[in-house]
């Protein structure tokens, strides 16, 4: 290996320009459609830039078409370096996308304005998925500041779209520029990791989101013998949702939890007024299913339950699978990319990596179902999606010199 000492050096140094590149593009907001913005346009031209002066062999920018977004685009952008070796090519995917930040008044302070406290850097966006994308950057400049020669090929992409469904982000890719990836590839998603930063995950469960109608009917509620209440209705199938848990028991421990979840979550409004008692309630199911049971069995034995509920109470209820995600096959634990990952993490942090599965989805799972073996890893506290969302730059530095060291692995 070439001389590490110099770039972890440099990467030791960068403290001032992680903060000013966290500042960056936490002020470039970066709101999907569904999210109520207008896409990512000015935080990827930011990376662009920071990128284009890293002098990659290769510059390219793919915008997949969405008419709802600033010019009718998303864009995806991609950096490549030509290496001594001319394989495998390893692949850093971060996504430019963030999510809204909710309720301002449980943040400390504007979420687009990047503070810093200690060793952190607080704002919206800068551990999911800023870090990542930082990360690999700064492994990439700090070789190139120190004159080394790079030894593997590298690409960095900076794409849209994670957040709400990846379709114009690395779906869009994989379905009209596959070409881009070679299954001998080392494909990493620094979107997702633990405290130490020695898991590496390499299996995720299937995902089902279900929408559930509970239809009664309205009446005023000083007279609630005329009507049918709905949210008591809603209440009751809540509870007996619980038997999915019992019906789905079984655990496997390289997941954590070890167990399937069924949790209800987001309930839709449903009259304005107190002295009213609905007619009709609306809430979502979430469901992250070991891989081992099928999506369609556990939907299916869903609207049993419901139907039963339904029938004792004289309600109408409608489920609706309104997201589902089969899980693909898990990245072997033996996988090339397993083996430099955890080679270059006991390498800096003197620890054992280990192979996990997680219940969260990330674009893995995608690149997984077209065959390219694809691991998610990095170092960070799970403060992600939450208010004052964090990122230790101390992890950032770290996760850095993990990159450089599988970048310049012989």
């Amino acid at each position: 290996m070439s001389d590490m000492k110099k770039i972890f050096d440099r990467i030791d140094g960068c403290r001032d320009e992680i903060i000013q590149i966290q500042t960056e593009l936490t002020s470039r907001v970066a709101l999907g459609p569904d999210n109520g913005g207008s896409g990512e346009h000015e935080k990827a031209e930011y990376a662009r830039v920071l990128l284009k002066a890293l002098d990659p062999d290769v510059m390219e920018q793919f915008n997949a078409p969405d008419e709802r977004a600033r010019d009718g685009y998303r864009p995806n952008i991609v950096a490549r370096w030509s290496g001594r070796k001319s394989e495998p090519n390893v692949w850093v995917l971060s996504h430019s996308d963030i999510v809204p930040p909710g309720d301002l008044s449980l943040w400390t302070g504007d979420p687009y304005k990047v503070r810093v406290d200690g060793d952190r850097v607080i704002g919206r966006g800068v551990i999911d998925n800023q870090h990542g994308f930082v990360s690999s950057y700064l492994a990439m400049k700090a070789i190139r500041e120190t004159g080394e020669a790079l030894v593997r090929p590298v690409s960095l992409a900076f794409v849209a779209d994670e957040e709400t469904g990846s379709e114009y982000g690395l779906i869009y890719l994989l379905k009209n520029h596959a070409d881009l990836f070679a299954k001998n590839d080392l494909i990493i998603v620094p979107d997702g990791g633990d405290e130490e930063g020695i898991n590496i995950e390499i299996a995720e469960k299937s995902m089902l989101w279900i929408r559930f109608t509970v239809i009664g009917h309205q009446c005023h509620a000083s007279t609630p013998e005329k009507g049918n209440n709905s949210l008591v209705g809603m209440s009751r199938l809540i509870i007996a949702l619980g038997q999915l848990k019992e019906k789905f028991s079984i655990s496997d421990e390289l997941f954590d939890p070890s167990i399937s979840t069924f949790e209800p979550t987001k309930v839709e409004p449903n009259v304005p007024n107190i002295n009213t008692i609905p007619g009709m309630n609306v809430f979502h199911l979430d469901c992250r299913i070991l891989p081992r049971y099928q999506v369609g069995e556990v939907f299916s034995y869903a609207k049993e339950i419901a139907a039963k509920i339904a029938n004792d109470y004289d309600l109408k209820i409608e489920a609706e699978a309104c997201y589902w995600l089969d899980a693909a096959e898990p990245t072997s634990p033996d996988a090339p990319v397993v083996k430099a990952l955890a080679k270059a993490i006991k390498r800096v942090k003197g620890k054992d990596a280990r192979p996990v599965g997680i219940g969260g989805g990330t674009v893995a799972a995608f690149f997984r179902k077209a065959g390219f073996p694809a691991v998610v890893w990095n170092t960070g506290f799970d403060s992600a999606h939450q208010p004052d969302e964090y990122c230790p730059i101390s992890d950032t530095m770290t996760d850095a010199k993990i990159f450089a060291s599988i970048y310049m692995e012989d």
